[in-house]
Parts: C-alpha cells; structure tokens; sequence
C-alpha cells in the first residue's frame, strides 16, 4: 500500500436526527464537529438524514400499495374498464 494516497480510516460516529439515534463505527468520513461518546471519548461526528432506525423499510412503516384499491378506483372514475354488451362499442358497417 503506498504512503500517504488514502484517507484516514478512525472511528466517527453517524447520528440520525430524526430517530435520535447514533452510532460508532469506522469510517474515511470527516467532520468539525464532535461528540463524547459513551466511553468517554470524543469522536467526530456526521449527521445524516436516515439511517436504519428511521427508514421506512427497516421500521416496518413502509407504504403498502393497495392495488385492489386502487383498480376499483380507476373503474369509478372512468367507467368501468370493459365494454357492456349492447353499448354500441363495435364499428358501423
């Protein structure tokens, strides 16, 4: 491995806001900020939007799709989808 080409690789802490939760890990990230982890040791810190504890998928909040739902909707909306018999949908002749 050749000297001084790659980044610092330490311990940084990723902290999600939203959930209120962090955690410690290593990392090339880079930060100003710090935070005295529960060791009492100060790490640098990056915040992120999402992590794990707040992600739909993980929290088991994820949308469902409603299918059936929704196709009964699309039949309300634009009539029904197929043709009735006797409608006058063929072609003159």
């Amino acid at each position: 491995m050749q000297q001084d080409k790659h980044p610092d690789y330490r311990e940084v802490v990723f902290r999600d806001r939203a959930a209120g939760y962090a955690f410690l890990t290593r990392s090339t990230a880079t930060s100003e900020q710090t935070i005295e982890w529960d060791d009492g040791e100060r790490y640098p810190v990056v915040d992120v939007e999402i992590s794990s504890e707040s992600h739909p998928f993980y929290t088991g909040k994820a949308r469902t799709v409603d299918s059936e739902g929704r196709i009964a909707q699309f039949e309300r909306r634009y009539g029904g989808g197929a043709e009735q018999p006797g409608s006058g949908g063929g072609e003159a002749g």
